[in-house]
């Protein structure tokens, strides 16, 4: 089967944002690809974050992960700092990417701008780290959204930059474009973050989703309950195209847009179908944390099949370069 690497930061309470744009695609694909699927902590800590949380924030990311589907008989999860081949990797990759190539990342530009106080070297060279992830199991296919499909084509860069140099040796990963609708925060316009207080959180009980969904942002152009709607701006009803079933979507579609249905009635059919889908992780999550050790032996285990890859392509890497030794 070919191969499919992706990751996933541990950098704060994991969203419906998260959930419906990667993790629901990665569960989908595990019975088409061999899929290895990576807690990211060293993209994580190239921002500030608080120390004394990140071992109880990785254990929960993967803990979710293994909760929505991606069970250890299915893929493999591990945590990226187990394999140091990743880091090796990224600094001979260093020495074949061009300092302009990184510097044009519309995210090295995004980063800057919200972190200006802390403009560091992680930030400018978090693409190369993210290809040596990829290539260092040879992985070539990478599921992304559009926002990363800029990180893949570096990746393929810079593998093509490394077999002209050094010899075939790295795949051209290419993109499996997510269809997943993009949803935005219940504010409606910026991307859902729990910094910015506009995120439904996956584990959020049931109450807090319905008050959530129900001071969330709607239609900007409809003003009162017998103005028609546009489904189109509505990011409640991006929403219910993650969630609700085929016949319901229509039927908001067309309440909406006939003034037959208010904004209020839209929330509350989303909510129960929200609630509903996320219970059943939620019960997941509860079961996976009444069994002490579990989540840690399944990333043990992914860690050292990974390691397994990971060390033969950097001895051949080594080769290739002129440092391998017999000594």
């Amino acid at each position: 089967m070919d191969r499919i690497f992706s990751g996933i930061q541990p950098s704060g309470e994991i969203h419906i944002g998260n959930y419906v744009g990667a993790i629901r695609n990665w569960v989908q694909l595990v019975n088409q690809y061999e899929c290895i699927y990576c807690v990211v902590d060293y993209h994580a800590i190239t921002i500030e974050y608080e120390v004394s949380s990140m071992q109880r924030r990785i254990l929960e990311t993967a803990t979710i992960l293994v909760a929505c589907g991606l069970t250890p008989d299915k893929c493999t999860v591990f945590v990226q700092s187990h394999v140091p081949e990743h880091t090796e990797l990224t600094w001979i990759f260093n020495c074949v990417t061009p300092i302009g190539e990184l510097e044009r990342m519309t995210q090295f530009k995004e980063k800057s701008k919200q972190h200006r106080h802390n403009i560091n070297m992680g930030l400018l060279d978090y693409p190369v780290l993210q290809a040596a992830d990829i290539l260092i199991y040879k992985a070539g296919y990478v599921p992304v959204g559009e926002d990363q499909t800029q990180h893949v084509e570096l990746s393929r860069e810079v593998a093509r930059k490394f077999n002209a140099r050094y010899g075939e040796t790295f795949p051209e990963p290419q993109v499996l474009l997510s269809t997943a609708p993009r949803i935005a925060g219940t504010d409606g316009q910026a991307k859902m973050s729990k910094s910015m207080n506009n995120a439904i959180g996956l584990l959020d009980p049931p109450e807090v989703i319905q008050e959530k969904l129900r001071t969330a942002a709607t239609c900007p152009h409809r003003e009162r309950r017998s103005d028609p709607g546009h489904p189109e701006h509505c990011n409640i009803f991006t929403m219910h195209t993650a969630f609700s079933k085929t016949d319901q979507i229509d039927h908001v579609e067309k309440g909406c847009r006939s003034a037959g249905i208010g904004c209020i009635e839209c929330k509350e059919l989303l909510s129960e179908n929200m609630v509903e889908e996320l219970s059943l992780i939620q019960a997941r999550v509860r079961e996976i944390n009444e069994k002490p050790g579990y989540i840690i032996d399944v990333l043990k285990s992914g860690a050292s099949r990974c390691k397994t890859i990971a060390t033969a392509v950097m001895d051949e890497v080594r080769q290739k370069i002129g440092i391998k030794s017999d000594w």
